[in-house]
């Protein structure tokens, strides 16, 4: 899923810029020119025959990879595998179409569709995954049958790919193998070198008539999940404010930090959750500056933002809904307390992911904690609530008024002096992984906020629970986030890929194919 935008504030692509020439100033000097005089032309000249004939500019066409239903007036209904030719590019991530059937126009999701004939375009090519993520989606759905598989663009190999296959054994179950797609130097691709390919579709094909030393003929392509929208509608690209009599309040889900948070819908039809701002809360004026900046930000590990309704209290905030509710909660339910091992490493990883994104937009969250992650189908987590806390009017997140300050997720410098880093989100995190692997227990179980800090201070960390089972090195990797010095604590980039490659079992990284 791209999300990512220019801002380099140039109206013109340097490549296409005239290079400039190294000119010195003096003094003018009038050029002398010799008089000559004009010709008599007789005849007008001749047209040139023989001209460049000029090319057409051949027309975009994009292939849709789902179905999408119109929302409103300005966008288009399809069918996932109809072809529309794309008119205008500069919405965001809506492009402007015309169906190349029916010959209307409008606007469509752009994560919805792929250029005709790409690689992108095909059923069974992901272009965004982890390989993680790649055995959650081929193992998390019953109905996929043995040889489902999946192909994604390599972690190492900028010009190679990694071809995933669910598999079955009788002492193993069903599990995930992964093979490496290697690219050829003039082109084309290889599992084994005495196997050559001309395009991966070609690859593809070859492998699901025969196996030719994959443990399985490939069956049939991954189930894909079905984009976010970022938007409501095209209608909401650039607006912020949405008509209050649009959303209805259905179902209360809770109180957060902010005020309380319902299940709900927009126009009677889609599902959304509204978060109502107490009244006091923050500046509504702050807030929607701040909201202005958090809608910009694209990440499948972020809920998305779709706008407010703002012109009388209480505010609303409207964004996309996760059917689970908060991993605090969730972790505390019954069907939390099933999730396996395995399962507590996803949710890690995805949260730091989804850090690692706001840490290279350098955007602070200061409240990271599990209940400001939010859980859907198949233990999809994503982070809510970052940016909120900067424009908080609350004693709940003053440090110097009140005991509801929440310093047992708080690094001690934010404590003390007011510095919130991103580092400081790098304790946070540390202590977020102790409600993971606990199930929801509250950190430094039996202390009250006071003692923490005094004992943090002093040097003090969480010891390593005895009630519930943690491998050492992810307690190593906790201590490290609690690091004194802030500078000394992990990048959420290196969390990331911490915990996408930790290996629960010895499952071998890649299989190899017998020549």
């Amino acid at each position: 899923m791209g999300n990512n935008c220019c801002c380099c504030g140039s109206s013109t692509d340097a490549k296409y810029k005239p290079a400039a020439k190294n000119l010195k100033k003096g003094p003018t000097v009038p050029e002398i020119r010799p008089i000559v005089p004009t010709p008599a032309i007789s005849k007008p000249p001749k047209p040139q025959t023989h001209s460049t004939p000029i090319t057409p500019i051949k027309p975009k066409i994009v292939v849709a990879g789902y179905s999408y239903e119109a929302r409103d007036s300005q966008d288009l209904s399809f069918v996932k595998g109809d072809r529309m030719e794309v008119l205008d590019e500069s919405g965001g991530d809506w492009l402007f179409v015309e169906h190349q059937i029916t010959g209307l126009k409008g606007y469509i999701p752009g994560n919805f569709v792929a250029a005709e004939l790409s690689v992108e375009s095909e059923d069974w090519f992901f272009e965004n995954i982890s390989r993680k993520e790649a055995e959650k989606l081929l193992l998390g759905d019953e109905t996929q049958p043995r040889g489902t598989f999946l192909i994604r663009p390599s972690e190492h190999n900028p010009n190679g790919y990694s071809l995933s296959v669910k598999d079955w054994e009788a002492h193993r179950g069903y599990h995930v193998k992964h093979y490496k797609i290697k690219p050829l130097d003039n082109g084309g691709f290889y599992i084994s070198t005495n196997k050559t390919y001309d395009s991966l579709p070609e690859l593809v094909l070859a492998y699901s008539k025969n196996a030719y030393g994959l443990c399985h003929v490939l069956s049939k392509p991954c189930r894909k999940p079905e984009p976010t929208m970022w938007d409501l509608a095209p209608t909401y690209r650039d607006k912020w404010e949405i008509s209050r009599d649009e959303i209805q309040l259905l179902t209360r889900l809770g109180h957060g930090n902010f005020g309380e948070v319902f299940f709900g819908k927009w126009k009677n039809q889609y599902d959304v959750a509204v978060k109502t701002l107490r009244e006091g809360t923050m500046s509504t004026q702050a807030f929607l500056q701040e909201a202005a900046i958090m809608k910009t930000f694209r990440h499948k590990r972020l809920v998305a933002l779709y706008g407010v309704c703002s012109e009388q209290e209480p505010v609303y905030i409207v964004q996309e809904y996760m059917s689970k509710g908060s991993l605090l909660e969730f972790l505390r339910k019954d069907e939390g307390k099933l999730l396996e091992f395995e399962d507590l490493i996803y949710i890690a990883f995805q949260v730091a992911s989804g850090m690692e994104y706001l840490e290279s937009k350098q955007l602070i969250h200061r409240d990271l904690a599990a209940r400001n992650v939010l859980i859907g189908e198949n233990n999809i987590a994503k982070i809510c609530d970052f940016g909120l806390a900067r424009v908080i009017e609350d004693n709940e997140y003053c440090p110097k008024q009140g005991s509801r300050f929440p310093v047992k997720w708080t690094a001690p410098e934010a404590i003390v002096y007011g510095k919130f880093s991103i580092k400081s989100d790098v304790w946070s995190y540390g202590i977020l992984l102790m409600e993971l692997f606990t199930f929801g227990q509250v950190p430094y179980p039996g202390m009250h906020g006071r003692e923490v800090i005094e004992l943090v201070e002093q040097g003090y960390r969480m010891p390593k629970p005895s009630s519930h089972s943690l491998p050492d090195e992810i307690y190593q990797i906790m201590l490290k986030c609690w690091d004194a010095i802030p500078e000394a604590r992990p990048t959420f980039e290196f969390l990331t890929h911490y915990f996408e490659r930790f290996n629960v079992t010895s499952e071998v990284p890649y299989r190899e194919v017998p020549d």
